[in-house]
């Protein structure tokens, strides 16, 4: 397992060649150059943004890169270059690379993140528990406050968890019933289902004794969920923008956000150091029992089944939550 690999070779990889369609394809094994490490991958979690270049909108371009469109890797290290240092042969890591539907990538070191001996054999999509991390820290959840998240998926439900655990009264708000269970078991106070915009603005009033929320985390990615968290935002309260909206442009309702003086938080980040850090408290937060996410990777493909685990990531069927590649 720490040996270092020979030079040369092939591996497998995923590789989308057109809309809805990818395959498994031979192609040469990368090597690591100075300030390198490649990562032996043993799965790759599959992320909402995937479906919208998948899909093959016009400014995509297939082929992908082998591997292309996977980021949330984790495996262990193989093969290191010149210059890297702390991270022996053998480690297992949390990867931020970018071509992980594969059966390697290669990544810097501020790209990986250690795992403990605790989080052996235990699957650790990095990239997607570090982003809840870093969201919830920009959300500045405290006891005592009241909290609704629009969008029980995995996101969303690793949220409810740290909310709860903060001591805040959560509010989970999901169209599906399974997520809605999901969010109970998180630590949800109560749970709304998304079918009427303005039946859930009164309960969630009535609920709040007519103040509404102090922190509402928009989880979804689409305009009516934004349009609902908003509402469901007290004045002076903060709205958190946790769902990725990459379908076009949005409206909001700015007469709304100007009157009650909302705090509008874009919670994604590019700096890649924050992102680590967030794996970084994921590792913890998982290591420590503090967070357990495996309840919630509910459906696992082989990687020539990409295909099918971003459709099942489309439609959501009945049970679902979040799909993991494995790429061994």
């Amino acid at each position: 397992m720490g040996d270092v690999l020979a030079s040369g070779g092939t591996m497998r990889a995923a590789v989308v060649v057109g809309p809805h369609r990818s395959t498994v394809q031979a192609v040469e094994r990368p090597e690591p150059q100075a300030g390198q490490v490649r990562v032996r991958l043993q799965g790759c979690g599959v992320c909402a943004s995937n479906l919208t270049p998948w899909s093959g909108p016009e400014w995509m371009q297939f082929p992908t890169a082998p591997g292309g469109l996977g980021h949330e890797g984790w495996g262990v290290i193989d093969a290191v270059g010149e210059g890297v240092t702390g991270l022996p042969v053998g480690a297992r890591v949390a990867a931020l690379s970018h071509n992980a539907y594969a059966e390697y990538d290669l990544a810097t070191p501020d790209q990986v993140v250690l795992l403990p001996d605790a989080l052996q054999g235990q699957p650790f999509p990095g990239e997607p528990l570090g982003c809840a991390m870093n969201i919830f820290r920009r959300s500045e959840i405290e006891a005592g406050q009241t909290v609704a998240i629009v969008g029980i998926g995995f996101l969303g439900a690793i949220l409810t968890r740290l909310a709860a655990d903060a001591g805040a009264r959560v509010i989970a708000i999901s169209r599906r019933e399974f997520s809605l269970e999901v969010a109970r078991k998180m630590g949800a106070a109560e749970t709304i289902p998304m079918v009427d915009h303005y039946e859930i603005i009164e309960r969630v009033r009535d609920l709040t004794g007519g103040a509404f929320c102090d922190r509402v985390i928009e989880a979804v990615g689409k305009q009516w969920p934004l349009d609902l968290a908003a509402e469901l935002t007290r004045e002076r309260g903060r709205l958190i923008i946790a769902g990725y909206h990459q379908d076009g442009p949005r409206q909001i309702n700015m007469q709304l956000w100007n009157w009650r003086g909302l705090d509008v938080i874009n919670a994604h980040e590019r700096d890649a150091a924050v992102y680590a850090r967030g794996v970084r408290e994921a590792v913890e937060a998982v290591a420590s029992g503090r967070l357990d996410p495996t309840p919630l990777y509910t459906h696992v493909f082989p990687l020539d089944r990409l295909d099918e685990a971003l459709t099942a990531t489309r439609d959501r069927p009945d049970g679902f939550l979040k799909a993991l590649v494995t790429c061994a």
